[in-house]
């Protein structure tokens, strides 16, 4: 480690950890620490895996008070590990999305006059907050106040193009109006809401933090391309004599991403020893903080395969729809991250990999299932009178498309899609392997075909680089039947950064904040500094000219089938 110039800090306040990792400006790690909040404060909380239950109503949220503890525990173990606080020029940071926080009148003035002889916990605990919980993501206790958001504009495609969703239970704007609703004197005496993202900041700066113009797009209450606060979903939240009262309690959004909100607290310059230079940047959410931690180009794509797969990219275009999600980019204007959300991922493709024989090699359980994927031609074509080969696997209810539980199999003409018809007896489960990757990544590619143009002269629309994480990354044939299906010209690359992605992404953020030039944008400087080296390899190809094709010619067969089970679902 240098031991001179400047450090940057970025976090992550997660479900179940709150992560800190501090950088210096060529992006070298030189410290990071954790807590785990069922390890550390469990017994304290009563938590399971960092939350609260209650089944009943389907709430799921989380203890302040516990957060409070965590920072002021995780900057104690940096300080154990002897990291130089006091060389920290810059903090921001990657907090959960949608979550919500709500502050008495006394909040400010408590902020503002934090000691550091006592903990966080000591000094705003309870009178800083009109309500002790923050909901979480999972809750989904707000089914009413969702068909009300998305009746409010006449449709729920109406609700997706202003504010780059349709209604979700977890979104912040059905939970304040469901918690107006419960708790009315609560509502009546919060003076600020907060987001996760930006009630972390609010610590650090000694006052009410605004939101960020990324993480603010999870709310369904931010008109995206007015830029502005939706007076029809403020006054759905607030009731029709609320909304200028919403309105203050949300307050006005950061637009810039970057840039100082001014000076770190004085609690933590004499409590831990940072600087009292030490500037606070824009803290945002972890789906978009996960965009930054690597110098993500439009058309470039990142695929999550974990449990779940979901599937980012930033894009220039604004084309929102009620099954998936548009944010702002959180630091460039004019750029929006567009996000699809699939529960049968990794499950899915588990459930068909057991039903094949258990290879011989019991070191590696996808052997098996690998060789058939690979052996199986796309769309299991091998002949030129062959019918392509279509299926959805979907173990558990879906979100993109909304479908419920079960296993459908379609063919269809290969050469244009035509004649799909679903068949009668299920094909071998050899060429499941295949066929399961191939419709996950047939969603992907539905939804986002219009998002992309040709990368070069001659190529078709398509992404120019993917880079898979999570689990699946590891996966030769996924990789490959991506690469085919999806393409991307520049070839499909495993991403690792460790655990710590959202954490990164926010130091990335923070030496951005600060180190920028005159217009520099966040690609531009990180770019510059970011070494792909042991940090990505190219795991496939990626764009096989005639194999692409193939594809093209079924897409819209694929989109059919979806919507043939769609219907019968809507009618059953």
């Amino acid at each position: 480690m240098s031991d001179n110039g400047p450090l940057y800090l970025g976090f992550d306040l997660s479900t179940q950890q709150l992560k800190a990792i501090v950088i210096q400006s060529d992006l070298h790690v030189v410290s990071d620490a954790k807590v785990d909040f069922d390890a550390d404060f469990g017994s304290k909380y009563g938590i399971k895996k960092g939350v609260l239950l209650n089944d009943a109503e389907g709430e799921v949220y989380a203890p302040v008070a516990m957060w409070l503890e965590a920072l002021d525990l995780v900057l104690k173990r940096l300080q154990d590990k002897q990291t130089p606080l006091n060389r920290i020029s810059g903090i921001s940071g990657s907090c959960q999305q949608h979550g919500s926080v709500y502050w008495s009148r006394e909040a400010e003035t408590l902020l503002a006059e934090l000691s550091p002889d006592a903990t966080l916990v000591d000094q705003l605990n309870p009178k800083a907050f009109s309500h002790p919980y923050a909901p979480n993501w999972q809750d989904h206790s707000t089914q009413h106040e969702c068909d009300k958001f998305d009746a409010k504009l006449g449709t729920a495609d109406r609700l997706a193009a202003v504010t780059g969703s349709a209604a979700h239970h977890r979104f912040t704007g059905t939970q304040i109006m469901r918690l107006r609703r419960k708790l009315p004197e609560m509502y009546a005496a919060t003076s600020r809401i907060s987001l996760v993202s930006s009630f972390l900041a609010s610590l650090f700066l000694g006052a009410v933090a605004p939101m960020d113009i990324s993480d603010v797009c999870g709310m369904n209450l931010w008109d995206i391309s007015a830029n502005k606060w939706s007076e029809p979903l403020l006054e759905l939240a607030a009731g029709k004599d609320g909304v200028a009262e919403l309105h203050r309690k949300l307050g006005e959004v950061r637009q810039d991403g970057g840039g100082s909100m001014g000076g770190i607290s004085s609690y933590f310059t004499a409590k831990y020893g940072f600087s009292p230079d030490c500037q606070v940047a824009p803290f945002t959410g972890d789906n978009p903080a996960t965009i930054l931690a690597l110098p993500l180009r439009p058309l470039d794509a990142i695929v999550s395969l974990g449990t779940s797969t979901t599937f980012l990219m930033i894009t220039p275009v604004y084309k929102p729809d009620p099954s998936y999600h548009f944010f702002n980019h959180p630091t460039t204007p004019g750029q929006y991250m567009f996000m699809l959300c699939y529960k049968n991922g990794g499950l899915a493709r588990e459930k068909v990999r057991d039903v094949l024989p258990k290879p011989e090699d019991s070191s590696d359980p996808w052997a098996n299932f690998n060789k058939h994927a690979l052996v199986t031609p796309p769309l299991d074509i091998k002949l030129e009178s062959d019918r392509a080969k279509l299926g959805l696997y979907f173990y558990l209810p879906e979100i993109v498309p909304n479908i419920r539980a079960g296993t459908w199999r379609y063919t269809c003409n290969a050469a244009d899609g035509s004649a799909l018809e679903e068949v009668e007896k299920p094909w071998a489960p050899e060429t499941d392997a295949r066929v399961i990757v191939e419709s996950q990544a047939l969603s992907m590619r539905l939804r986002s075909h219009n998002l992309v143009h040709s990368p070069g002269e001659g190529q078709p629309a398509q992404p120019r680089r993917i880079y898979l994480v999570g689990g699946g990354s590891l996966n030769p044939a996924i990789a490959r039947v991506i690469g085919d299906v999806l393409g991307s010209t520049d070839g499909v690359y495993k991403l690792d950064v460790g655990g710590n992605a959202c954490a990164l992404g926010g130091a990335y953020k923070a030496v951005w904040a600060f180190e920028r030039a005159d217009g520099e944008t966040f690609d531009e400087l990180i770019g510059k500094r970011w070494k792909e080296e042991g940090a990505i390899q190219k795991v496939d190809d990626g764009y096989r000219d005639g194999v692409f094709q193939k594809y093209v010619n079924v897409l819209g067969a694929f989109e059919e089938m979806e919507a043939r089970i769609l219907k019968v679902a809507k009618n059953t």
